[in-house]
């Protein structure tokens, strides 16, 4: 959500629908839990958006996935799917944003400002129609293979018409993450450059990190600098320095402030599978 806000204020982007993947089991994490309880505490811990979803391709392949083959994966599935133009962040994008975010709720998030316009298919009405399409990508095919629509708010009369809108991918991660891309060996360097410099990369900033500083100790990640999206909000938001370490750390300490990371359900569920709890615990 912190960073959807981020990206929306930034006036570059509308943010229709965020997906969630869990990592194949065979990734070989230190604790890391079977895929099945992962992808259902995933799934409680989304169950009340309506914007964001856990798709378990990564956790059904045979083997373990790189972060690159996820993103290819989306990305081509999304464009088989909706028939949209799926560019990457090397692709300047000829469709303007339209309008700008005016508040929280899931039902107008586009300001408007003629209260006289109708049920007319306005352009952020299709563009809901977009999110709603992405947020059920492996279920339906959406009616439309081409989404045209046409600016009725268009100065002086002029019709401007857009065609084809173009969807773009962005890995979400934590700046620790970030920080890995700078570690010798760690990462293929042929992935980082498909990852930073086709897709693009959004950081949310985790125990002060500073994220600039660590895109100076890498070459590629300077290279596309302009590829990463720092998310900048109030530095003592809690949520800046969550994180799974923590959360399985509180809860084997018996911590009260995993609910500050966590929501009942899954709490309900790690519980009841007796997960991440060590015997002294």
């Amino acid at each position: 959500e912190r960073a959807r806000d981020y990206l929306h204020k930034t006036g570059r982007f509308i943010v229709i629908g965020g997906i969630v993947s869990p990592v194949h089991d065979s990734y070989g994490k230190t604790g890391l839990v079977s895929s099945r309880h992962r992808l259902t505490m995933c799934q409680l811990a989304v169950q009340s958006s309506d914007w964001i979803r856990v798709d378990p391709w990564e956790c059904y392949q045979d083997t373990w996935q790189t972060t690159c083959s996820v993103l290819e994966h989306h990305r081509d599935l999304m464009k088989r799917v909706t028939g949209c133009i799926l560019s990457n962040v090397n692709t300047p994008s000829i469709t303007p944003v339209i309008g700008q975010p005016q508040n929280e709720s899931s039902q107008t998030i586009y300001q408007n400002n003629n209260n006289n316009i109708s049920n007319k298919p306005t352009a952020a009405k299709i563009l809901g129609k977009v999110g709603e399409s992405l947020s059920r990508i492996c279920c339906v095919r959406p009616p439309m293979e081409r989404f045209t629509f046409v600016d009725e708010n268009a100065n002086l009369g002029t019709v401007m018409r857009y065609e084809e809108i173009e969807l773009r991918i962005l890995l979400l991660c934590g700046s620790d993450l970030l920080e890995s891309f700078c570690i010798p060996g760690l990462w293929n360097e042929a992935d980082m450059e498909v990852i930073v410099g086709e897709f693009g990369i959004v950081v949310v900033p985790r125990d002060g990190a500073d994220p600039d500083r660590i895109m100076n100790h890498s070459s590629i990640l300077r290279k596309y600098k302009n590829n990463i999206l720092v998310v900048k909000d109030d530095s003592n938001h809690p949520m800046s320095v969550v994180s799974s370490t923590k959360s399985r750390l509180a809860l084997q300490h018996g911590d009260g402030h995993v609910v500050d990371y966590l929501c009942q359900p899954v709490i309900d569920y790690i519980l009841k599978s007796q997960l991440y709890i060590n015997a002294s615990g």
